[in-house]
Formats: structure tokens, sequence, C-alpha cells
């Protein structure tokens, strides 16, 4: 909770109900009765998450998005759903991090870009 605002931590602390932990060590809350608080209203439950580390959303799993976002009630089962084989485990977005992915010829990738032939060529006056 290092990196939770004081206010979240509060209100969590106040209102919240654990209902799960990812992988990651991120921990899922919802307003403590859950669904039956919110049973005769147009309100949904409020569901949020206080993460393990950085606050990013793209870290929320596939598993805990769909809970998250309302799509289920259901949470998903300790450790995770079954996967198949072709599936890779979630990896957050690496975008502006030292790990993001940089293509040949990029001006922060080290090394120089090779030269190809649709290459500018600067206008030189006669």
């Amino acid at each position: 909770m290092a990196g939770t605002p004081l206010g979240t931590r509060l209100f969590t602390w106040l209102k919240g109900e654990l209902v799960g932990q990812d992988g990651d060590g991120n921990k899922f809350y919802r307003t403590k009765g859950g669904s039956a608080v919110h049973k005769n209203s147009l309100r949904s439950e409020r569901r949020w998450v206080i993460y393990n580390g950085d606050n990013e959303a793209s870290r929320v799993s596939a598993d805990w998005h769909a809970w998250i976002h309302h799509t289920t009630d259901n949470c998903p089962p300790e450790g995770g759903y079954a996967k198949h084989d072709w599936q890779i485990d979630h990896e957050p977005n690496k975008t502006g991090t030292p790990d993001a992915y940089r293509p040949q010829g990029s001006a922060l990738k080290a090394g120089e870009r090779p030269r190809v032939s649709g290459d500018y060529d600067a206008w030189q006056p006669e």
C-alpha cells in the first residue's frame, strides 16, 4: 500500500472488503456487503484494486479485468483460470520503461540504423 493515496487507504479500511489477490500481489476490494448493498439500486457496487508496486492499470490481469469492470460477478478462482497451451502469462504495458520495445532504427535503441532504399535525401541547391 506504499504507493496508495491516503484517501484510498482510509476508504479501503472503513468501507472495503477484500475479495481476492492475483499472482502479482495486487489486492481486489469491493464495498462491504457486496452486491447485496446495491440490490434495489441502479448503482452497482464499487470495486477497486490496491496495486503491489506501481499504480499501473495494465497490471490487472485478464482474470481480474472482467470482475473489476462488472462484466462478471464471479471472482476468478484461487491461482487464476486454467490456461490453454497457446496462452502466455500476463505482462503489464512496458511503454515508458527501460524494458519498452524499441524497433530496429529507433532513436532510443543503441546502434546505427541500417540505410534503406526509401530513405530521405535532403534537397541540395544547385
